[in-house]
């Protein structure tokens, strides 16, 4: 595979300097720690928590105060936080912040799925301007030193844009930097991101550092991004499901010293493998760990000559000698298809009509009775 290259452009976020303006997305059921430490152990830049509930750890629920441990490789630590209602948010930092447990935060307003969406929270939230604003401020302010990021999507729909008025109020806030996924939450994950709207964002937003995220596939998609938009850093969701050694080729792209990829059959079995490895090691169990593999198979095996069978084997695997077994099969000079292993990998799907409360588009303004709604959006449990 050849790697596109650009001029280094090292990334500050705060008082966190980058050497590659790479930051790995929240992906709920995805971003662990183990996805973390492997993508780390290939390229550089921040990789970012599952979305953690902020009422969840608040409440300290079991779940999230696992999800919200990172090893101690991880350096520096990110976690993204979401939530609808100021106060609980700004506990949720002042947590973070006084039991050490990360160095940057981000807060997710661009979530689209419906039930979030339809109680007002994740994308559809910022159209709430005040509310949004509110937000940030009093995250910022409990965040203190710990740098405080804001990620969010173009808006609800194409009549309902509120990614330049949400960033303008993120940087008078305080924001170390925002990031913007170049669809309306309508869009979901469909079609092509509007990378225009992140060189409009970054023309908007002067004072801070602006990220772009959306169909960034390769290194040599970001690098495009990053000259068309003028944009600061890419933020790398779907592209690297599957394929984590893609933030090596970032890391080379962006004049990083890194080992070439040659991404050989066997090359992909052996990241498959730890990937295994290192999720048995997060759940301290090997049943789990490799049952939480199984998502993965599809992804890292797209186009490869590996059989209907041993792919149905690796999704039924329940233990790392059974994985060691299949694998063990395979062609390992068997080189890279080209092609067929590049494009969109992950969710898809057509636009839709996003899920919002009541008469939610009718006003900016929050009342009492849609505030008692909203709060139903923080979910019970983190990681999405």
């Amino acid at each position: 595979m050849t790697v596109a290259t650009a001029p280094a452009r090292p990334l500050r976020i705060g008082p966190i300097d980058l050497d590659v303006p790479v930051v790995l997305a929240p992906m709920a059921g995805i971003t662990n720690t183990a996805f973390r430490r492997l993508c780390r152990e290939y390229g550089a830049g921040l990789y970012v928590s599952e979305m953690i509930t902020s009422r969840a750890l608040v409440e300290r629920n079991e779940s999230t105060m696992r999800l919200i441990r990172h090893h101690e490789s991880e350096t520096p630590r990110s976690i993204q936080l979401y939530g609808v209602d100021p106060k609980t948010i700004a506990d949720a930092v002042r947590i973070i912040v006084a039991e050490d447990h990360a160095d940057h935060i981000d807060l997710n307003f661009g979530c689209p799925v419906p039930k979030v969406t339809r109680r007002g929270g994740g994308a559809a939230l910022p159209w709430k301007n005040r509310l949004f604003a509110d937000i940030v401020t009093q995250a910022v302010k409990a965040a203190g030193d710990i740098p405080l990021t804001v990620k969010m999507r173009k808006g609800i729909d194409h009549d309902h844009l509120t990614f330049i008025e949400a960033g303008r109020a993120a940087e008078d806030a305080g924001a170390a930097a925002v990031a913007l996924h170049a669809r309306t939450a309508g869009e979901y994950y469909s079609g092509h991101a509007d990378w225009n709207a992140i060189g409009e964002l970054k023309q908007a937003v002067t004072s801070i550092p602006v990220l772009g995220n959306g169909d960034i596939w390769s290194a040599e998609d970001a690098v495009r991004m990053m000259e068309q938009t003028d944009c600061d850093g890419v933020v790398v969701g779907r592209g690297c499901l599957g394929r984590p050694w893609l933030f090596g080729d970032l890391a080379a792209a962006f004049g990083a010293e890194t080992t070439p990829v040659d991404a050989t059959l066997g090359f992909v079995a052996d990241a498959f493998r730890r990937h295994a490895e290192l999720l048995v090691e997060f759940f301290d169990d090997e049943d789990h760990g490799c049952r939480d593999v199984r998502k993965h198979v599809a992804w890292y095996f797209k186009g490869y000559p590996v059989g209907g069978d041993i792919r149905t084997g690796l999704a039924m695997a329940s233990s790392l000698q059974h994985i060691d077994d299949l694998l063990g099969q395979l062609d390992r000079g068997a080189p890279y298809p080209g092609a067929d292993a590049e494009g969109q990998r992950g969710r898809a799907g057509r636009p839709k009509r996003t899920s919002l409360p009541d008469k939610w588009l009718e006003s900016r303004e929050i009342g009492e009775s849609t505030s008692e709604m909203m709060r139903g959006a923080e979910i019970e449990n983190s990681g999405g």
